[in-house]
């Protein structure tokens, strides 16, 4: 799957500067939010951006680090992590991001353990 590919998720995409202003947090903790992966991020165009559907309601969606987690431990980079959160997902009917949006964690992180 590339980047470029059309049936992905639709999302926008925000910089650490975005991020601060969405989330009203300081550089320092939104730099940290992403170090413990509450958020995850990947360079687009040069600079560190997250997909905006990684925040709800002005905060990280809550169940998108252990779903991080469990895709690391698959041996996911964190831009194979965001495709994976991005891109249509046969298994689960939706994309995964869709999936825990709608409270379905249990089964997006199922889903992903068995990528290993």
């Amino acid at each position: 799957m590339t980047a470029d590919d059309a049936s992905r998720f639709e999302t926008d995409w925000l910089t650490l500067p975005d991020l601060v202003e969405v989330l009203g947090e300081p550089l320092g903790r939104v730099r940290r939010l992403l170090d413990d992966f509450h958020l995850v991020g990947t360079r687009r165009d040069g600079a560190l951006k997250v997909p905006s559907v990684f925040i709800v309601d002005g905060h990280p969606l809550p169940s998108l680090r252990g779903t991080v987690f469990a895709l690391h431990d698959a041996g996911f980079s964190d831009d194979e992590a965001i495709d994976w959160l991005l891109a249509p997902d046969e298994t689960i009917g939706v994309s995964p991001i869709e999936a825990l949006l709608a409270g379905r964690k249990s089964e997006v992180r199922r889903v992903a353990r068995t990528l290993a």
